[in-house]
């Protein structure tokens, strides 16, 4: 299970969009966390209003500080603040450019929403195949007694 943080500016729509998508589609891959730079004191309420035209629920979710992760006990970041991180991150950092839909139209987050569903659904695909065991070659003997050969 790979603790995944999603992570934007102010943790008020993108990265919760990732987390809330996270948890309803891949729980069986990923604990998903998210956070911000520079948070903002709610999750917008466009950012709620799209999700939950989707069936998925932002309960529970809130924005938070990047510090207030420990980063130690974090697989993955996933950045889509379209700014450098910090140096010095001890974790792999995945970059997605992804426009930040705050003070624009509800088009606008939808189409961001859109564009991260399928950004984590992928995300979620990567992490499945890496969780399967690795597939063996049938043996020789095998692949001779299938062909009706005397083995």
């Amino acid at each position: 299970m790979k603790r995944v943080l999603f992570l934007c500016i102010g943790n008020s729509c993108r990265s919760p969009m990732a987390e809330a998508f996270a948890r309803a589609y891949g729980s069986d891959v990923m604990e998903p966390l998210s956070a911000g730079l520079a948070p903002a004191y709610i999750i917008q309420p466009l950012t709620k209003q799209v999700m939950e035209a989707k069936n998925i629920s932002l309960e529970g979710l809130y924005a938070k500080d990047l510090g207030a992760i420990d980063l130690t006990t974090v697989d993955l970041i996933v950045n889509m603040s379209n700014r450098p991180l910090p140096p010095g991150i001890p974790v792999e950092v995945r970059e997605w450019r992804v426009e930040d839909p705050i003070g624009q139209d509800e088009e606008t987050y939808i189409a961001v929403r859109d564009q991260i569903e399928r950004l984590v659904m992928g995300l979620i695909l990567d992490l499945r195949r890496a969780k399967r065991p690795a597939k063996r070659a049938p043996s020789l003997r095998t692949l001779l007694r299938g062909s009706g050969t005397d083995v």
